[in-house]
Parts: structure tokens; sequence; C-alpha cells
């Protein structure tokens, strides 16, 4: 189906026979240009982050990055699922209403839907309604509603031009 599949968290933590598999099925479709599965196992945004700083160190360490040039760009790159997108849309299923860990640097803008329907009971219903409910929401990036207003009627207005 020309999926490639991405692992996200601690793999050499898992046990050799699962380990082995999945590195086995990523190498296989390395190669596949369509969809991006990223599976994310023995995974936490605490391990991810950790792991980001722990090579922001060597390089500061080694030379090749001075501590007063740390960007945020230095960290998204380092994680564990660049080079992807930050989601635009985050579902957490089962009624809880917390992100638990999960993905927290890249969600920071995301759209959050919270549903009681268990994973194993989320159909094709459930993710319209997720959808629905991100649709009717005002996507803001950290800026106030005027803010984002305002900035739509200069781009329509350089637009009209």
């Amino acid at each position: 189906n020309n999926v490639r599949l991405h692992l996200v968290g601690d793999i050499d933590g898992l046990p050799d026979g699962a380990r082995c598999r999945l590195t086995a099925s990523r190498d296989k479709l390395a190669q596949c240009t369509g969809l991006n599965l990223m599976l994310c196992l023995n995974y936490s945004a605490r391990w991810e982050l950790t792991r980001a700083a722990r090579e922001i160190a060597r390089s500061v360490a080694d030379g090749s990055l001075s501590p007063g040039d740390i960007t945020s760009d230095d960290i998204t790159r380092r994680l564990a699922t660049w080079p992807a997108p930050d989601p635009d849309l985050l579902i957490r299923t089962g009624g809880e209403t917390r992100v638990s860990n999960f993905l927290l640097w890249q969600i920071s803008y995301a759209e959050l839907v919270f549903t009681d329907t268990l994973w194993p009971d989320f159909r094709e219903k459930e993710f319209a309604d997720a959808l629905l409910q991100y649709v009717s929401r005002e996507r803001r990036f950290g800026k106030t509603s005027e803010q984002v207003n305002n900035q739509s009627d200069t781009i329509i207005s350089n637009h009209d031009i």
C-alpha cells in the first residue's frame, strides 16, 4: 500500500523479538512514498524531550552549537517525530481529559477533542464528529481573536489590490 513506517520511542527498550520485527518492517518499507504511519511505542514526551536535550548538550559540548544560539527549532529538529509536521488535531478517546505525556511539544497549537468512546469502538461517525468540532474552532496559534481577524483583513486587503 506504499505506506512508510516510522518508529517513535525507546525502541531499544522493547523485547528483542518485537524490536527485530518492527525494525525489519520499518527497513522494508523505508522506500515507500505514500502515506506515513508513525507508531509511538515505549514513548513518552518526557523521554523525547530529555533525548533532545541530551543531543543539544552534545552539540554544545563539541562546539557546534552555542548555548545562546539555541532556538525552539533546534529542539524540534531533535525530536523523535522530526521531520513530521505537528498535528493539527489530537483526539483523546476513553473519556480521559488529559494528554497523558503524549507529544507535549508537538501539540502546543493542536486542537484537542475528547470523547467518551473507547478506542476499540471509535469508528467513522466518531471521527466525523471530532472533525466537525475541529472545523468549528478558530485556529489562533497563540494569537487573540482580534489579531487573527486583523491578519485576515490584511490578507484580504492585499489580495484585493
